[in-house]
């Protein structure tokens, strides 16, 4: 919300700049061709204007496609005032803002087999524009060569910000892919131990088979619930990595889940941080193993933000409560909210693996400001998990 309030802001202040730019261009002879090729010039800064302000998704096929467009419209323009200019109008300075903006969100945003021409095209119309003004061929050679200057500068910007675009992008790929694998794991671990006992439970009602024929059935009954509840993880672990790709297998180890909740919050408080508080609405035993250990995950991503973050906060709150279908998750601190992030800084993503391990158990997160202040996380997870 918080990035889209800032995006409205800097639409709003580059509209701004361009109005001044137009009124500019206005006064200073842009319409004195005549009316029709005034309004030409203007319709052609409006529609340029109009393709960059708006915001587009990355490897977008219209930046590309329109950048052609504009760029080949406003060479044509220029040739066709070339021939008029008498050096007394001005080449048209909205014009010229709005194509660097477009080559920049271009070579930021574009579909690249598509954005190389499309860049190329509108350098050299942004390039070309002040042959418009009518200037002695060696001061349209330096106009020329500072709007190529400028291009080039709006290009260098659109490819890093796609870069680190790039970056990001690839790094919240590893994090989704270590999270589904970890997420496997914890599965693994949970079916072995559970087919560990279905062997002991077996051996030992063999010897105890002549002895004592009830403790056999006990144990055949047991065997088979723990059976069944193999595989269902098994079931819900294939469902996770239909897509991953392999991992190796890690070793055998318990499984932290909300009844490690207790020692968590302990350890939070003992380390120095804030103090943290658990608090248990209903009783949260007999989870399934991908909710108990989601929960857990939950929690200790949002204490371990809190420590980096909510240094200020004075008290940490840990809330699990248990209706019939669901399992909710609430972590709150009473520190300030932490700061928009701009694209140069390091961008954590323990976050972005959270969200992606609550939604592979089907649920959903939420992460903001509260509205009494402090800083919330809230997880609602599924008691019945589906596959779908």
């Amino acid at each position: 919300m918080m990035n889209h309030t800032l995006f409205r802001m800097g639409q709003l202040a580059a509209l701004g700049a361009l109005a001044v730019l137009g009124l500019i261009d206005v006064q200073g002879g842009i319409t004195a061709e005549g009316v029709d090729v005034g309004l030409w010039r203007v319709a052609t800064a409006i529609g340029t204007a109009a393709v960059w302000l708006p915001a587009h998704r990355p490897d977008s096929m219209f930046l590309p496609r329109a950048g052609l467009v504009l760029g080949a419209h406003s060479l044509l323009l220029t040739a066709f005032l070339h021939r008029r200019a008498d050096g007394d109008s001005i080449w048209g300075l909205a014009e010229s803002a709005a194509l660097l903006g477009v080559l920049m969100v271009t070579a930021r945003r574009g579909r690249t087999l598509l954005a190389v021409p499309a860049v190329a095209v509108l350098l050299m119309a942004v390039s070309a524009t002040p042959l418009r003004a009518g200037f002695s061929p060696s001061q349209s050679l330096v106009y020329c060569l500072m709007q190529a200057l400028a291009g080039t500068a709006a290009i260098g910007i659109g490819v890093y910000l796609r870069t680190l675009e790039g970056n990001r992008q690839r790094a919240v790929d590893a994090v989704r892919a270590e999270q589904r694998a970890e997420f496997a794991r914890d599965l693994h671990d949970f079916i072995a131990h559970h087919v560990t006992g279905i062997v002991v439970q077996a051996q030992g009602a063999r010897f105890i088979a002549e002895q004592d024929p009830k403790r056999v059935l006990l144990a055949l009954e047991q065997i088979e619930q723990a059976g069944a509840e193999t595989m269902a993880s098994m079931r819900r672990m294939v469902g996770v990595l239909r897509d991953s790709e392999s991992r190796p297998d890690a070793p055998l180890a318990p499984i932290a889940g909300v009844g490690d909740l207790h020692a968590l919050v302990e350890q939070f408080t003992a380390a120095g941080g804030p103090p943290a508080r658990l608090h248990l609405d209903a009783d949260v035993s007999g989870l399934a193993v991908e909710v108990s250990t989601s929960a857990y995950r939950v929690v200790m991503e949002a204490l371990t933000n809190a420590r980096q973050h909510a240094r200020d906060a004075t008290v940490v709150d840990v809330w699990l409560t248990r209706t019939p279908t669901h399992l909710m998750v609430r972590v709150t601190n009473d520190g300030p909210a932490p700061r928009p992030q701009t694209p140069r800084d390091r961008q954590g993503y323990g976050l972005v693996g959270l969200a992606e391990r609550v939604r592979a158990v089907g649920g959903r997160i939420t992460v903001g400001p509260g509205v009494g202040g402090g800083w919330v996380v809230d997880a609602v997870l599924p008691l019945e998990w589906s596959e779908s």
